[in-house]
């Protein structure tokens, strides 16, 4: 299994599958792409989902909290952020006071989440 992410718009649609060369099945390397990707979508940005190994109730990890803080704080906004594992799916959103301080619910799978999965193989 390899990890893989995808940018979400608003309209809860994919604008971009994150599937770099360099991933494995305990890590997601950023990219220039990536980061081009959510500046110019920031306007119409829900967030961002990302696999994990795996079946059951994924949570984030230290390295995960730390990103998701990083990307609101550098676009000045909350966003969504969905983890998957192969039978599940969490959101996560921002619940303070600290700001690495996420609380997740278990979800529905979403519609793109297939997409995710298969690409996560």
């Amino acid at each position: 299994m390899l990890e893989a992410a995808v940018v979400i718009d608003t309209n809860n649609q994919p604008v971009y599958w994150h599937t770099p060369p360099e991933r494995s099945g305990g890590s997601l390397p950023d990219s220039q792409k990536l980061w081009e990707v959510i500046w110019e979508h920031r306007d119409v940005l829900k967030g961002l989902a990302h696999s994990h190994p795996g079946s059951g109730v994924p949570g984030p990890s230290w390295e995960d909290r730390t990103t998701f803080s990083a990307i609101e704080r550098a676009l000045g906004q909350r966003l969504d952020w969905w983890i998957t594992s192969s039978d599940t799916v969490v959101l996560l959103r921002w619940a303070g006071p600290d700001k690495h301080n996420y609380e997740a619910v278990r979800i529905e799978d979403p519609p793109w989440v297939g997409e995710l999965r298969r690409l996560s193989v």
